[in-house]
């Protein structure tokens, strides 16, 4: 593999000093692109079809590092890969979010499910190794899943949801029959995102979607611990480097603390939390990430740069008062919006990267 010409993610990862703070957006690789909407076409203009295809998987996550200097790649799948290796049946109809053919929603349907073969995954491996191998080292690869309890949301409503009737009807009722799909969905996810890295992904990311729709009681018992499963079996190192875990829990800022005690190197935060508030709650022993709201991006360009320098003034100079280094990754406080202008996206990229290196130049001189 290439040597990693640009390792400022990693780095702030892992709480170590950068030139600038880095950036990278939830779902970069996407509709908003004109050139992912032509590559799309050539998929037979199917998400799954294009998913599947590694060669395409490809020229897709490449395609905004092509546009704007971001930060990093994040390999283009989908948090519902595993649950369709279970035999669940995933679809994604014309104007339609995620479907299964065959909800889990009852005791026979539960106890038939079962870690899935990861060779029926071997397009997703594929697709990791292909972009490694297409970056050449311009920057690091996120390879990522959805949570234990996202996908279970999308296992027994049997698609989105606006009330998660079925699933916390199923929560409340009858537990034990979650639990044992959650402890299925953990050590699949774990399983999966291990033979990511070890296909290539440099880092990986646990989509925690739908935590913040939980009771906080619930929150800890059925998103939190299963988590925290994932991460106890989770690789840290490959190839002789630490590979960083990120986690985001969208609506889970009230739980800050708890997530980063479950070993992750990256809390991701939505718009909702103050950046500099949450760094002082967790004292800098975890880096953060994020957290502008995406609908900045349909301001004026100036407006989008005075967003992005108001987040960085928030979360501070990196170098703390008592010399402690903290990581700050630059996002989106969820995922980028299909209608997006795409030449909003290169404002913020560009004033994330000035602003945040005038703030070191300002804090050393």
């Amino acid at each position: 593999m290439n040597v990693l010409q640009n390792d400022s993610f990693l780095r702030a990862c892992l709480r170590q000093p950068t030139d600038y703070t880095p950036v990278w957006l939830m779902r970069q690789a996407g509709r908003y692109l004109p050139e992912y909407r032509a590559t799309r076409v050539k998929a037979g203009n199917s998400f799954m079809g294009l998913a599947t295809n590694p060669d395409l998987a490809t020229e897709v996550t490449l395609q905004p590092l092509d546009r704007y200097p971001l930060d990093a790649a994040i390999l283009f799948s989908d948090i519902l890969t595993v649950p369709d290796a279970m035999g669940l049946g995933l679809s994604f109809g014309a104007g339609e979010g995620p479907r299964f053919a065959h909800p889990v929603r009852d005791e026979a349907a539960v106890a038939a499910l079962a870690v899935p073969d990861m060779a029926k995954l071997r397009y997703v491996f594929d697709a990791v190794a292909s972009i490694r191998r297409a970056l050449k080292g311009r920057v690091p690869l996120i390879g990522f899943s959805g949570s234990p309890w996202t996908l279970a949301c999308y296992m027994v409503e049997g698609a989105g949801s606006d009330d998660y009737r079925q699933i916390k009807t199923m929560l409340y009722a009858r537990p034990d029959l979650l639990h044992r799909i959650l402890a299925i969905n953990a050590d699949a996810v774990a399983t999966y995102l291990n033979t990511q890295i070890e296909a290539g992904a440099q880092a990986v990311m646990i989509f925690d979607s739908w935590g913040g729709v939980l009771e906080h009681r619930a929150f800890h018992e059925f998103s939190l611990a299963y988590t925290q499963r994932v991460m106890s079996k989770l690789k840290r190192e490959h190839g002789g480097q630490r590979v960083p875990a990120i986690v985001f829990t969208k609506g889970g800022g009230l739980w800050l603390e708890q997530i980063a005690a479950t070993g992750v190197d990256v809390v991701g935060l939505d718009w909702t939390c103050d950046l500099g508030a949450a760094r002082r709650r967790i004292d800098d022993r975890v880096a953060l990430q994020g957290n502008i709201d995406p609908m900045v991006l349909f301001a004026s360009p100036d407006a989008v740069a005075a967003e992005a320098r108001a987040v960085l003034d928030s979360f501070g100079a990196p170098q703390a008062a008592n010399g402690r280094w903290g990581g700050h990754v630059f996002n989106l406080g969820h995922g980028i919006n299909q209608h997006t202008p795409p030449d909003n996206v290169l404002a913020l990229v560009e004033a994330v990267h000035s602003h945040s290196r005038a703030m070191r130049s300002a804090s050393t001189s």
